[in-house]
């Protein structure tokens, strides 16, 4: 599949995989793929592909896209590293980060939903600014300090334990280490330009290490073992703010967070209504998630809201445009 298909097409073999049936291993279907030698993007994308192979025919290709396929190494790339800005090879069988040492032009690299253990073999890629490693089995964050273009770089639900090798990225604007196993926010002080830091659901007990982020735009926290809100004194620029799913008990320490638009409290431990006056200094705030807190709670049965619960919030926070998932006007 290709774009501005025409008389110069090309059928191109890939060998693919039907792990379904009854073939022996070594039996492979062959499957005509039709390239374009002048596409520019390739979309490759859940075509039952097994092997990367026969791209020499590509001239001008900028950006591969392999997508849910059944590939298990990375290989026979470097023919196009000339032209080729964006590879896709997000949902395969890859086990090993190889032979991307041509690809010295790549933008974008994304490997996520695969299988491997170990960040490697990237130093060549100086000019990636996004990378995607999502859903593997790293434990490890390293070998990708010389990659000092990089703008976004993307680790969640991995096997991460330490925030570590990251402080020559200082241009990385966008931070998401969710669903790992870190136990302290560290490591970032260099990362002076980043806006967005999501550190979802890993085992973090206490708001810190942010000081240098000045820049902060969004930061999530949720699902975290949180007790106290602090460390915030120099992210004033936060218009997002997710601290949910934490055992947060107090609301403190953000009536400074004016540019305040998101605030994301629900199912923490708030008990007091007049922790909500925390709140009324931030004018721009447009939605506020309170449920399943302790003032949330009905005491006719903790499991419903308290029938005042909206109106309680209105009266203290009048300008909010939506309380939890419903729109107030």
């Amino acid at each position: 599949m290709a774009d501005g298909e025409g008389e110069s097409n090309h059928f191109v073999s890939m060998s693919t995989d039907e792990e379904e049936d009854d073939r022996q291993p070594e039996e492979e279907v062959q499957e005509m793929v039709q390239l374009d030698p002048t596409a520019v993007d390739i979309d490759l994308n859940h075509s039952r592909i097994g092997r990367i192979e026969n791209l020499e025919v590509l001239t001008c290709v900028e950006s591969i896209c392999f997508r849910n396929n059944l590939i298990k190494a990375i290989e026979n790339v470097a023919c196009v590293a000339q032209t080729l800005r964006e590879l896709d090879l997000y949902d395969n069988q890859i086990t090993r980060i190889e032979n991307l040492d041509a690809l010295v032009n790549l933008e974008v690299l994304d490997l996520s939903f695969n299988r491997i253990r170990k960040i490697e073999n990237l130093d060549n890629l100086t000019k990636l600014k996004k990378l995607f490693l999502v859903q593997n089995k790293i434990g490890k964050i390293e070998n990708i300090s010389q990659l000092t273009s990089l703008e976004m770089l993307e680790l969640g639900a991995n096997k991460i334990r330490v925030i570590e090798n990251i402080g020559s990225l200082v241009k990385l604007d966008s931070l998401y280490i969710g669903k790992n196993k870190v136990t302290r926010i560290s490591g970032l002080d260099t990362l002076e330009n980043l806006t967005v830091l999501s550190m979802q659901s890993n085992r973090i007990v206490k708001m810190e290490g942010m000081e240098k982020l000045v820049n902060l735009d969004q930061l999530y926290l949720s699902h975290n073992g949180i007790e106290d809100i602090e460390g915030l004194d120099k992210n004033t620029k936060l218009t997002t703010l997710d601290l949910a799913g934490n055992r947060i008990k107090r609301l403190q320490n953000i009536s400074h967070l004016v540019k305040l638009e998101e605030f994301w409290f629900n199912d923490n431990h708030l008990e007091s209504w007049e922790d909500l006056n925390q709140l009324t200094p931030l004018k721009n705030l447009q939605t506020v998630y309170l449920e399943r807190n302790p003032l949330w709670r009905s005491a006719e049965d903790p499991r419903s809201p308290d029938p005042n619960y909206r109106r309680k919030v209105m009266l203290t926070l009048p300008w909010l445009q939506q309380i939890d998932a419903t729109f107030v006007r």
